[in-house]
């Protein structure tokens, strides 16, 4: 898939793109396909499935319970790739692999990515591995025409935000904020400061995640950024009210893309 193009011919139709996460395995794989499906019907424009990983560092606490839990359950990198292979034979929106380097060590970046190719996948998100570092997995991802999506934080330099531009494709995951995942984040000049300090550097699409939960965020971020990222709100909404809280979240979203 070309990636930029999708992006390009999307945001031609919305103000700004939506984009969910969900953990493969939690609460199940079973919950996986109905959240999918949820997703599906709203029209979200990509979603990043996490592997489990036990030490998942850039996430919070809600997430890494739901990791450990996915694990003691015994979830399988086999498992992993069979979700994402059905899900991509079934729903059209791009999907991005989420994870920890350590899952894709074990197994090589070159048959990591050849894996994440066969099963459908468009790129990978991988948040505990520099730029600088992402030489072989950036390489293994090219030769399959797979993005490496970068990150760009809050704390990084200038010459750091050009570096990560430097090695960017598809779009750039900006962290709105310093800290983990969950915990809600208030869309204010800080923020809009930060995304022109990023914007300075790469003309590709800002994705904004961490902490995002609502319709007003999204709203509140366009013009500034082209994708909003929602993860811990959904999973929160999943374990509160079940699938019909979740597509209720899910169509607020949606409704605040245009």
């Amino acid at each position: 898939m070309d990636l930029a193009a999708y992006l390009h011919e999307r945001l031609g139709r919305r103000r700004i793109l939506l984009m969910t996460h969900l953990i493969v395995g939690y609460p199940s794989l079973e919950a996986n396909r109905r959240m999918l499906a949820a997703m599906a019907d709203a029209d979200v424009d990509l979603v990043e499935l996490q592997m489990p990983f036990s030490e998942p560092i850039a996430d919070g606490p809600a997430f890494a319970r739901a990791c450990q839990q996915a694990l003691a359950r015994g979830l399988t990198l086999e498992q992993y790739f069979a979700s994402m292979r059905e899900s991509t034979g079934q729903h059209s929106f791009p999907h991005l692999m989420m994870g920890y380097y350590n899952v894709i060590l074990r197994v090589g970046p070159d048959a990591f990515c050849q894996r994440l190719a066969d099963a459908g996948g468009v790129g990978c998100i991988v948040p505990d591995l520099p730029v600088d570092e992402y030489g072989a997995l950036g390489a293994a991802c090219r030769a399959r025409g797979l993005y490496p999506i970068q990150l760009m934080a809050p704390t990084n330099t200038e010459e750091r935000l050009a570096r990560i531009a430097g090695e960017a494709s598809g779009f750039v995951y900006a962290v709105a904020r310093r800290g983990v995942t969950g915990r809600s984040s208030e869309i204010n000049d800080e923020v809009y400061s930060f995304l022109a300090r990023c914007r300075r550097h790469t003309d590709l699409p800002l994705g904004v995640g961490f902490g995002l939960n609502s319709a007003a965020h999204l709203r509140q971020l366009a013009g500034h950024a082209q994708i909003g990222i929602v993860g811990s709100a959904l999973l929160r909404a999943w374990e509160a009210g079940g699938e019909e809280e979740y597509r209720r979240l899910l169509e607020a979203l949606a409704a605040g893309r245009d």
